[in-house]
């Protein structure tokens, strides 16, 4: 492992604002991206609390960073706080943050990691007409503005709380239709793609209880979550021989973007920067 390059010492340093955000791997990807594209730079974790986020980020220069990614809780914040893409704006958080030239504009990436993920897992996943999302919070924003933008014809929203999942139709049109969370097998039979959006199945949440049986053959399963690496939901569509795309490749392909803007060179995610993550995953879980 390279040495960790600290903000202020003439190399290029990006970090990480949450809190917490001690958990994160994103130092660990982005510093094996470093390293073996021989860039000189460093990534950081800056615990900040919400009374700190405004100044923090407005003075991102003068603390040494040239850009940040931000995690729980301040992504809504960040957007009101810099210049945000469309995708930062339909999402309705910010999280990745970089300059141009003075302006510190915002964008999010979980839409084109979720997405690269799919076309990297379960190419060809867009043939299908009909979705079956579960889960109507931020992560779900994120997904819904993928699916409708590669073409999706029909999202069907299921969530416990029915009037998220309808203010979500409201704001993504009437491709997105929103079903109380019983609804949801009797969507099974004609979604080409399910994805999971809540932290159900998550290590120390309760499991999802989805029997997917009514799937038709040839459909694809995504799962955001990934703590277990293999949730129960995963699992059970890799039994029936279905595709699947794990909430792993979706947290390595969303970095990508962030590592281009600040170190101005394209990252490739490889087999041996997964393994390096889930050895790590395995090891702390």
């Amino acid at each position: 492992m390279s040495a960790v390059v600290h903000p202020g010492d003439g190399h290029t340093a990006a970090c990480l604002i949450g809190w917490p955000a001690a958990h994160s791997r994103s130092p660990l990807i982005h510093h094996y991206w470093l390293r073996t594209l021989g860039i000189p730079g460093g990534y950081s974790i800056e615990a900040v609390p919400p009374e700190g986020f405004a100044e923090f980020v407005l003075n991102l220069r003068a603390h040494g960073y040239s850009g940040a990614n931000v995690t729980i809780p301040h992504k809504e914040r960040a957007l009101q706080l810099t210049q945000p893409d469309e995708r930062a704006r339909a999402v309705g958080a910010a999280n990745t943050l970089y300059y141009d030239g003075d302006v510190l504009r915002s964008t999010n990436t979980d839409v084109e990691g979720f997405i690269a993920n799919l076309d990297a897992s379960a190419p060809g996943w867009d043939r299908a007409e009909q979705a079956l999302v579960l889960g109507a919070g931020g992560s779900s924003r994120a997904v819904l503005f993928g699916l409708l933008e590669r073409g999706i014809q029909r999202i069907a929203l299921a969530n416990r709380s029915l009037e998220r999942a309808q203010a979500l139709a409201d704001l993504f049109g009437d491709r997105v239709v929103p079903i109380a969370w019983t609804e949801a097998p009797a969507a099974l039979p004609g979604a080409g793609l399910l994805v999971n959006t809540t932290s159900l199945g998550m290590k120390g949440q309760p499991s999802l209880d989805l029997d997917l049986e009514p799937l038709p053959a040839g459909a694809v399963v995504a799962d955001l979550v990934y703590v277990p690496l293999q949730t129960e939901l995963l699992a059970e569509a890799r039994g029936r021989g279905l595709r699947t795309a794990d909430g792993l490749g979706m947290l390595l392909h969303q970095a990508v973007r962030g590592f281009e803007l600040w170190f101005g060179a394209r990252p490739h995610v490889t087999a041996e920067l997964r393994e390096l993550v889930e050895a790590d995953l395995l090891a702390h879980t």
